[in-house]
């Protein structure tokens, strides 16, 4: 099955980060295809490389990025979203007059268009979080 993961929470608020990401961890595990895992509202702080969990807590960004780095995993981050939160990569950075990116590795910004791709090109287009 070909799936899409949208994920609207960000990474220590809620529970549905934690949920998204053992989802798709179990589903690529179990043989299917996610084509992109795409967060959305408060789900794009889930790609700042800035957040820095205690050793003893679990770190989620860190996991989104391993998961991304084992299976090529497609992970986007709304741009309108990813702005007013103080998210950037270089191109944003550059367009809005920022000196630093704060952008995990593996993760890219992009626009809504890209969940709308997500939900045409996939089976099933499974939400995490409100």
């Amino acid at each position: 099955m070909k799936l899409a993961v949208q994920v609207n929470e960000g990474p220590y608020q809620h529970q549905a980060s934690d949920s998204a990401y053992h989802f798709t961890k179990a589903a690529l595990e179990g043989g299917h295809d996610v084509f992109r895992v795409f967060f959305y509202h408060d789900g794009v702080l889930n790609g700042t490389r800035l957040t820095t969990p205690p050793q003893d807590d679990r770190n989620i960004v860190k996991r989104w990025v391993e998961l991304a780095e084992k299976y090529d995993l497609d992970l986007v981050l709304c741009v309108a979203a990813a702005q007013r939160r103080g998210i950037v990569d270089d191109g944003e950075a550059e367009r809005n007059g920022k000196d630093a990116t704060n952008i995990a590795p593996k993760f890219r910004i992009s626009g809504l268009g890209q969940l709308i791709e997500a939900a045409i090109q996939c089976d099933r287009l499974v939400v995490f979080g409100d």
